[in-house]
């Protein structure tokens, strides 16, 4: 059973969904079916998340290099997000769920950006879990972004540089205003973070698992919440065992 209490619960769960192009490779199906299939992945750990307690959930759902994919693929998993967003109003709202989308949105095409403004602007005041989005989304990028942000500050004036802290850099950040993920996880066996949250998995639990996003249940989001809450997280502290008398 996943301990629920407050202080053993993650706070933020990131989740790099990886795996669905294998998932129909291995079944003999069109790579848009495992899309298709990761779609329903993702509203499952949504649901698990809200109900466990989980305050903030991300989701690594279209990186800027997955622009680079061939033209079809990536004009039906615009179609399929903007079908999805539109299809999960009610529930958002229902659930007192917050959605914001982080990433260079100006990429997305316009039908795909009107929704996501809309489903922003209708659960703005949800005070429940935070579901996150990164679309057109790049670590690189974002810090780059921050870095442009607060030049801008210095040499209109109104920030001095020895005031640029890590705490004024967060919060240029696209995810200003949600904590740091506790833990990330990850599917299909891939062993690399792929410029997703650089800077705020600085001190974040990584969970690998060999599972393809599609075949991704609650179960295996609870088994890697229990191996999260099995580790001592000491950030880079040393744990006293004890002194010598």
């Amino acid at each position: 059973m996943v301990d629920s209490s407050r202080e053993k619960l993650p706070r933020h769960i990131a989740i790099i969904m990886d795996g669905n192009g294998r998932w129909a490779r291995q079944r003999f199906l069109n790579r848009i079916n495992g899309h298709r299939k990761g779609i329903e992945a993702a509203r499952e750990a949504v649901r698990a998340c809200r109900e466990l307690g989980v305050d903030c959930l991300t989701l690594y759902t279209f990186s800027k290099e997955n622009w680079n994919r061939p033209a079809h693929e990536v004009h039906m998993l615009m179609m399929f997000l903007e079908s999805h967003l539109k299809g999960e109003e009610r529930n958002l709202v229902d659930n007192n769920i917050r959605f914001r989308a982080i990433g260079s949105i100006a990429d997305l095409p316009e039908g795909v950006r009107a929704v996501v403004a809309d489903l922003e602007d209708k659960t703005r005041y949800n005070s429940g879990m935070v579901l996150q989005l990164a679309l057109s989304y790049s670590g690189r990028d974002e810090i780059t972004h921050a870095a442009r942000e607060l030049a801008v500050r210095v040499r209109d004036g109104a920030l001095n540089p020895e005031d640029i802290t890590e705490d004024a850099f967060s919060d240029c950040l696209y995810t200003r205003g949600v904590p740091d993920p506790d833990l990330l996880i990850r599917t299909s066996g891939e062993k690399r973070i792929s410029n997703f949250l650089l800077w705020q998995l600085a001190y974040t639990e990584i969970y690998i698992t060999d599972v393809l996003w599609p075949d991704f249940t609650r179960a295996h989001l609870e088994e890697a919440i229990r191996d999260y809450q099995s580790r001592d997280r000491r950030f880079g502290l040393v744990k006293e065992i004890g002194v010598a008398g």
